[in-house]
């Protein structure tokens, strides 16, 4: 999994509450296990007409907002199914951290687990990112995890909170597996123990 330290990018602005797992990736995009290649499918259905064609007003196809890594969304973000084939989506298409009043839990963990900061704020600092990030690609946004801050493009600097344990996995990009691997001498020397002691085993 990638570090998440600093990051400078465009915000794209998703005034909707309530987004779920379905709508930031639909049922159709689960038969895959690979973490690759889901990008094209994020909001599908929003993003794109029946005949396939871009729907030119959703915001990730604006010119400004197609490289957007930051995005900034309504109240109970990720509600619905557990899929974690959600934040793949997300990470997949460029976006490292979203915004939002609150996000579902599991989707909010899950997002930990990937390498996508999300960031749970009062609705008023969201409505100043949201206003922001509403001024297009010339309104860069930084977010500092270490620090905990976002400055905004006019200098404003919002502080958030994060659990020490998941920016201590963000910071250093450990997924559960990393974590694991980071016990792996104290893991080699209880399996020669137990060799030794019960080969029967």
């Amino acid at each position: 999994m990638d570090k998440f330290t600093t990051l400078t990018g465009i915000a794209a602005p998703l005034p909707i509450v309530n987004v779920d797992t379905d709508m930031i990736i639909p049922k159709q995009y689960l038969k895959t296990i690979e973490r690759t290649g889901l990008g094209k499918g994020l909001f599908d259905e929003m993003r794109y007409a029946e005949d396939g064609a871009e729907i030119d007003d959703f915001v990730l196809n604006q010119p400004q907002y197609r490289d957007a890594e930051i995005l900034v969304a309504g109240d109970n973000f990720g509600c619905g199914s557990s899929r974690e084939h959600a934040p793949w989506a997300l990470l997949d298409f460029g976006i490292r951290c979203v915004i939002a009043p609150s996000f579902a839990d599991i989707f909010y963990n899950n997002c930990f687990k990937n390498g996508i900061l999300p960031i749970a704020l009062p609705q008023e600092q969201v409505d100043l990112v949201m206003a922001d990030a509403e001024k297009g690609a010339n309104a860069r946004i930084d977010v500092d995890l270490d620090a905990q801050t976002i400055t905004l493009s006019d200098g404003e600097v919002i502080s958030f909170e994060v659990d020490a344990f998941k920016k201590h996995c963000l910071l250093n990009g450990l997924d559960d597996i990393g974590l694991t691997m980071e016990k792996s001498s104290a893991i080699d020397a209880f399996e020669s123990r137990v060799a030794t002691e019960r080969p029967w085993a």
